[in-house]
């Protein structure tokens, strides 16, 4: 089963995609080689121990914003999940 990611303001605020494999990558996208500012991982959503989605902050958010949109948004609801930190 795929892991949803979901993003946090920046150029794709509120959008989100599938993303392959059982734990999500610390930045999105993975790796660009670009040098552009990409979104890191802020949090992830466990349901019966499996991460269902991964919630990206824009380079510039601070982390309480991110949760904070996060809770708002009410994703761990959404997908029948618990909030956590990310998986380091």
């Amino acid at each position: 089963m795929p892991i949803r990611a979901l993003f946090v303001d920046g150029v794709i605020d509120n959008n989100e995609l599938d993303l392959d494999g059982s734990e999500p990558p610390v930045h999105y996208p993975p790796e660009t080689g670009s040098g552009q500012s990409r979104y890191r991982l802020h949090a992830v959503g466990r349901k019966d121990g499996a991460i269902v989605y991964a919630v990206y902050g824009a380079p510039d958010v601070a982390t309480g914003e991110v949760l904070r949109v996060s809770a708002e948004r009410d994703y761990a609801r959404r997908f029948g999940a618990t909030s956590e930190d990310p998986v380091e």
